[in-house]
């Protein structure tokens, strides 16, 4: 009954963990992932692109990344953006390809890695419960106004938890799955 109402939050929340999906994609955990590469850009034809879209992007090895630019000219440019970005590894280029070798992680850096994850972690839950609230607050008004009664705003009080429950839970099984992943050795 009350699912037009809370419809709106849960997809919400539902944008918030898979943006936290995707950020945790970005943070390398000492395997070659094409994916490391998705904030990078490169000016091309006076327009910042993606390095996936002007590039082949394949894993050779298991540590080793192969970019093969389709325009050589771009080759410097996309390795002055690889280097400018946070992904912390050193192109190598012989005039054709790109290759980025992603070293083992130290356990200096697996630990640095974790502590990210948990406060990208932190930040999304903080974001679901400022939904929450948001909610909430509408309900609150539409009580007040007699829009719904003091019954229905007890349910979709409930409902709304249970969303915001379910969603924290998701947010901290993503973390700990990246967490094991970065510990993994």
């Amino acid at each position: 009954m009350y699912e037009k109402l809370t419809n709106e939050y849960k997809e919400r929340m539902e944008k918030t963990v898979s943006t936290l999906i995707e950020e945790y994609v970005t943070i390398r955990a000492g395997r070659a992932n094409p994916t490391v590469l998705n904030k990078i850009s490169v000016e091309y034809y006076g327009v910042p692109t993606p390095v996936s879209q002007v590039a082949n992007i394949s894993v050779q090895e298991a540590r080793i990344l192969v970019i093969q630019p389709w325009d050589i000219k771009i080759l410097k440019d996309v390795e002055k953006a690889i280097q400018k970005s946070d992904i912390g590894i050193n192109p190598s280029s012989d005039g054709r390809v790109i290759r980025l070798v992603f070293p083992q992680l130290t356990e200096e850096r697996r630990k640095e890695l974790t502590k990210k994850v948990r406060k990208y972690g932190e930040e999304a839950k903080v974001v679901i419960r400022n939904i929450r609230r948001e909610a909430l607050d509408k309900f609150k008004k539409m009580e007040k106004s007699s829009d719904i009664t003091e019954d229905d705003y007890k349910d979709i009080e409930n409902e709304v938890q249970k969303l915001t429950d379910e969603y924290i839970a998701n947010i901290d099984a993503a973390v700990k799955e990246k967490e094991d992943e970065l510990l993994e050795v």
